[in-house]
C-alpha cells in the first residue's frame, strides 16, 4: 500500500516538473520571439505574389497577408515587423530600397533573391512561347549568369545585411522545383520541364553556397513543395495564367503557408 502511494507521489511530481519545464520552454520561446525585430526582404516569392490578399499600401510590390513573412510575424509577435520584400526585386533593388529597417536590434531576417537577376521571367516566357531548343538555350544563358555574376551580387547583399544587422539570425529561402516529371500534363514538354527544374536546382545550389559562406541558414523549400509541383494534381504553384501573367509560376496561398512558412519556422 505504501509502495503504491509512493509510486503515485513520484509520478505526480514528475508530471508537475515536466509540465513546468514545458511551460518554461514555451514561455522562453515566446520571449525570444518578441525580444527583437523581424525584417522580411526579397523578391516576389517573399512578398507573396500569387497568394492574393495584397496590402493596398504596398502597391506594385504586392505584399500579401498570406505571404510567409506576414504569417510568421502574426504567429510569433516580434517586437517589430518590417515587410520590405517587393515583386520583381533584384539584388540591386534589395540594396537600394529594402535595408533601411535593419539595425542592431534586428533578431531575424528572411530573404529570397537571385531569380530575377538570373532572368527568371524571360526564361519562363521563352520556354512557354518557343521551342524546346530555344528554351534550353535561354536556360543555359541563365545558368552561365548564375555561375559568373550572381555570386558576387549575393555577396554584396549578404554583406550589407550582416553589417546593418550584426546580431540577426539570417535565413535565406530558396526556390521550389516547378514541375512534377513523368506525369501526364498539358502544356510544356517533358524536355522543358526537366530543364526548368534543373535550372532551379542550379540556382538553389549557388544561393545555398553563398549563404553558407556568410554564416546564414539556407531554407530549402524543394522538400516541402515535393508532391505539390505543377502537374502533381495538387499544385501549390500557379501555372501559366494569361489573365494574370505576373502570378504565373508563383506560390499560391497554400505554397506560402505549407511550402515556405514551415521552412522558415525550422530555421528561425
Amino acid at each position: 500500500m505504501r509502495r503504491s502511494r509512493l509510486v503515485v507521489l513520484v509520478s505526480s511530481l514528475l508530471l508537475a516538473v515536466g509540465t513546468a519545464l514545458t511551460g518554461a520552454a514555451t514561455a522562453q520561446a515566446s520571449s525570444l520571439a518578441a525580444t527583437g525585430g523581424y525584417v522580411a526582404l526579397g523578391d516576389s516569392y517573399s512578398s507573396g505574389v500569387g497568394a492574393g490578399s495584397y496590402i493596398s499600401s504596398s502597391g506594385d510590390c504586392k505584399r500579401s497577408t498570406k505571404a510567409y513573412p506576414y504569417l510568421w510575424a502574426a504567429a510569433h509577435s516580434p517586437s517589430t515587423f518590417d515587410f520590405t520584400a517587393c515583386s520583381g526585386a533584384r539584388t540591386g533593388d534589395v540594396l537600394a530600397n529594402q535595408l533601411t529597417p535593419l539595425s542592431a536590434s534586428t533578431a531575424l531576417v528572411s530573404i529570397s533573391v537571385g531569380g530575377n537577376d538570373a532572368g527568371f521571367a524571360d526564361v519562363m516566357t521563352t520556354c512557354v512561347t518557343q521551342s524546346d531548343s530555344s528554351c534550353v538555350s535561354r536556360i543555359n544563358t541563365a545558368r552561365a549568369y548564375v555561375d559568373s555574376t550572381l555570386p558576387g551580387n549575393l555577396d554584396g547583399v549578404y554583406s550589407a545585411i550582416r553589417s546593418k544587422a550584426p546580431a540577426a539570425r539570417v535565413v535565406v529561402l530558396g526556390y521550389p522545383r516547378f514541375y512534377k516529371l513523368g506525369a501526364t500534363c498539358l502544356g510544356l514538354s517533358e524536355t522543358k520541364r526537366k530543364a526548368i527544374n534543373d535550372a532551379s536546382d542550379h540556382l538553389n545550389t549557388a544561393i545555398a553556397k553563398r549563404a553558407a559562406n556568410h554564416g546564414f541558414a539556407f531554407g530549402d523549400v524543394r522538400t516541402t513543395f515535393t508532391g505539390h509541383e505543377i502537374c502533381s494534381g495538387d499544385s501549390w504553384l500557379h501555372s501559366v495564367s494569361w489573365l494574370n501573367i505576373g502570378e504565373s509560376y508563383h506560390p499560391k496561398a497554400p505554397g506560402q503557408s505549407g511550402g515556405y512558412l514551415p521552412v522558415l519556422n525550422s530555421n528561425d
